[in-house]
């Protein structure tokens, strides 16, 4: 996945959206970053990333994800809006 290039309008969405941590530092992982935005992020938001984005980026994007981000409903939405319809099994935690 190609890095997300730091501008006023991905350092403004990814300071609302990974708002716990340096915009610069949260879009240093591109495909954690998605994870939020995937479950977060304004239509607005999607298209500023869009246009930095091709969808293989968002499918990898989703294939790498870390667990516990994206929420279900979401889940569902980015695979079919990607053409992945069923959905691939989410992203889990294995402990141990």
């Amino acid at each position: 996945m190609k890095p997300i290039p730091l501008t006023d309008e991905t350092r403004a969405i990814a300071a609302r959206l990974v708002w716990f941590e340096l915009a610069e530092a949260a879009l240093a992982n591109p495909v954690r970053f998605m994870a939020y935005a995937f479950a977060r992020a304004t239509h607005a938001d999607m298209k500023t990333l869009r246009a930095h984005l091709h969808d293989d980026d968002l499918r990898h994007a989703l294939d790498r994800a870390p667990a516990g981000i994206i929420d279900p409903r979401s889940w569902a939405y980015w695979n079919a809006h990607l053409g992945r319809v069923p959905a691939p099994a989410m992203p889990f935690r294995r402990f141990g």
